[in-house]
């Protein structure tokens, strides 16, 4: 007769714990540790597309089934003066090591080139549209629908963290031909920016980027141009908050447009479209 050995019940919560103990011996380790120095993509709207310098400095939790980390912004403050670093909660999909330096920095760009520009503390992916003298190249962004002006100094190329690795931007634009058709449709929308300057007492059109009114033209007239590519125009029905005088704002050539044509068909009138 074989004797059946008796399990040993074990006491509330010695269970729990164990199964806790196998769980995190079974967890990979954090891909960032602290201390590391990091970029942080930005998932706001209007701020997509756009990467931060930040410090680890506390890693996923063992107990938590999630990858977040808390960094340290490096050049964003929670004050005017610049004495609080911004502290934030990030997915582990938000992060990427900084992009390894290219052998020489003061390389020249071409037109179509992916490249990543520095703005506003941080680095925003965009599309070279333009060479300018001077060593300064003008850069289409998408996210804000805009070309700026920045020098060989603030550029670098656009490099893609997939699965552990540095892709070249060669490559990476062979990886995603979706990104690709992308870069194709900022070219052809820049080079229509390009060609449309607009003078003084011209009708126009200009698009709204405001919530509700995406999609929505105005008409409008130039008043002047204020800068490359940037014009102030002056609505014929939208008017200021004291309906004192039609509104007056800046917008830049990619949200103005000629007014479309009248095209007179079987004796009534059709407005197209472009």
């Amino acid at each position: 007769m074989s004797s059946r050995r008796r399990r040993r019940r074990r006491p509330p919560g010695e269970e729990d714990e164990e199964a806790q103990q196998h769980q995190q011996q079974q967890q990979p380790p954090p891909n960032f540790e602290v201390g590391t120095l990091v970029e942080i993509a930005s998932t706001d709207d209007g701020f997509r597309g756009s990467w931060y310098a930040a410090t680890v400095i506390r890693g996923p939790s063992p107990r938590s089934s999630s990858a977040s980390y808390v960094v340290e912004f490096q050049e964003i403050y929670e004050d005017e003066a610049g004495t609080r670093r911004v502290t934030e909660e990030v997915e582990e999909s938000q992060i990427r090591p900084i992009p390894p330096n290219e052998p020489n920095v003061k390389r020249d760009f071409e037109v179509g080139d992916e490249v990543e520009a520095r703005q506003n503390d941080g680095w925003w992916e965009g599309v070279v549209v333009e060479r300018l003298r001077g060593g300064r190249f003008g850069v289409l962004f998408e996210e804000w629908r805009e070309r700026v002006v920045s020098k060989v100094e603030d550029l670098r190329l656009n490099r893609k963290w997939v699965h552990g690795s540095w892709l070249p931007p060669s490559a990476a634009g062979v990886e995603d031909p979706q990104q690709k058709a992308q870069s194709q449709l900022e070219m052809k929308v820049a080079k229509k920016m390009k060609s449309n300057e607009f003078t003084r007492g011209t009708p126009v059109e200009v698009s709204s980027d405001e919530d509700g009114y995406r999609g929505a033209w105005f008409a409008a007239v130039v008043v002047e141009e204020v800068s490359k590519g940037k014009y102030l125009v002056e609505y014929e029905n939208l008017r200021t908050e004291d309906n004192a005088e039609f509104l007056k704002e800046e917008a830049d050539a990619l949200h103005i447009r000629p007014c479309p044509p009248e095209i007179r068909h079987q004796g009534r009138i059709r407005v197209s479209t472009l």
